[in-house]
């Protein structure tokens, strides 16, 4: 299932797909492109289509997702592993 729509993107980041198990997420400063998984990123695995698609990019390294008050950096992106989920 493709969910980008055709055209450039105006906040330089765009989610250029999305899957039963994450989404991928395109960073036009970087030209890469960063998979998200729901295993990893859980605030998105019950996030409808449209609250994904609606990411805007906060200076130079933070992903806005305004619907889901969700703020992470392309740290965080690249290695989910160095920053584990803690519960409280």
């Amino acid at each position: 299932m493709n969910s980008s729509t055709p055209g450039t993107s105006t906040s330089g980041v765009e989610v250029t797909n999305i899957s039963a198990h994450g989404f991928w997420i395109f960073d036009g400063a970087s030209q890469q492109e960063f998979f998200l998984s729901f295993t990893d990123f859980p605030w998105f695995a019950n996030s409808t289509v449209a609250h994904i698609r609606d990411v805007h990019l906060e200076g130079r390294s933070v992903l806005h997702w305004t619907a889901l008050d969700v703020d992470l950096d392309l740290e965080r992106i690249r290695h989910p592993e160095r920053f584990p989920l803690k519960s409280r």
